[in-house]
């Protein structure tokens, strides 16, 4: 029998959970649980985190899983390094659904940064108005420079005060376009853009709002993971399943 876990909250978690479906595969999709209404998917799935590398080691073995699809963010960086690990110890197949991170374009000012310590460092000292397109989870660092004003844009609304004095919530959910990004920017006479290179095209409309404007982007590399099998597309992935399904 095989059974394949889908790590998901990506659009290509998504498409590949659609593909799943149709194809009447025997497969269940995970949702962290980062957000209070995640999407819907057209699989049996499953909310909220395992419990570290030792309780998803006991899922995969409990649920007779036998091969999973990290299609997770690409800047959740302990998700799949705990998948990695414990798909290692259970003797389960995994491969990484990744989009290719972006690429900088004619007209784009980007300062590559490794982290997010980088990427307070990299503001300037003097008032600035940013746009803090990072979601919610790595806000605190930020707070070593309270003379910003920070623009955020979130799905959820937060649940406690943020640890940034001056700043303005969005409420959002993407994908979003050029002309609305545009206008996003204009309207808070946003400054400088932080930003993680996630790549795909559901959030690009910012950089290219960005570049109309001439606004300089503080862009957040990768984390570094170990060596693993990426593949970049649905037909790869689901060939690589039919592989592993018939090994």
């Amino acid at each position: 029998m095989t059974r394949t876990l889908v790590l998901g909250g990506t659009t290509e978690a998504s498409t590949l959970a659609r593909a799943l479906a149709d194809s009447g595969a025997d497969a269940v999709f995970s949702y962290a649980g980062r957000t209070a209404k995640p999407v819907p998917q057209p699989l049996p799935m499953r909310l909220g985190g395992f419990g570290g590398i030792v309780g998803l080691r006991a899922y995969l073995r409990e649920n007779d899983i036998s091969h999973v699809v990290d299609a997770t963010h690409p800047f959740a960086a302990q998700m799949s390094r705990n998948a990695l690990q414990a798909c290692a110890e259970a003797g389960v197949a995994i491969c990484t659904f990744e989009r290719p991170p972006w690429q900088a374009e004619a007209g784009d000012t980007w300062c590559h940064v490794p982290d997010m310590a980088g990427a307070v460092a990299a503001l300037p000292q003097q008032a600035a108005r940013v746009f803090l397109a990072i979601g919610k989870q790595n806000l605190a660092p930020f707070a070593a420079k309270p003379q910003h004003y920070y623009l955020l844009r979130l799905v959820d609304a937060p649940a406690a005060d943020l640890p940034l004095p001056d700043c303005t919530v969005e409420l959002a959910r993407g994908p979003f376009d050029p002309a609305g990004d545009l206008a996003l920017l204009r309207r808070h006479r946003i400054s400088h853009i932080v930003a993680k290179n996630a790549g795909g095209t559901g959030a690009v409309a910012k950089l290219t709002a960005a570049r109309a404007l001439g606004l300089p982007i503080i862009m957040i590399d990768r984390p570094r993971l170990p060596a693993r099998r990426v593949l970049g597309s649905l037909a790869e992935v689901l060939a690589w399943l039919s592989h592993v399904s018939d090994a």
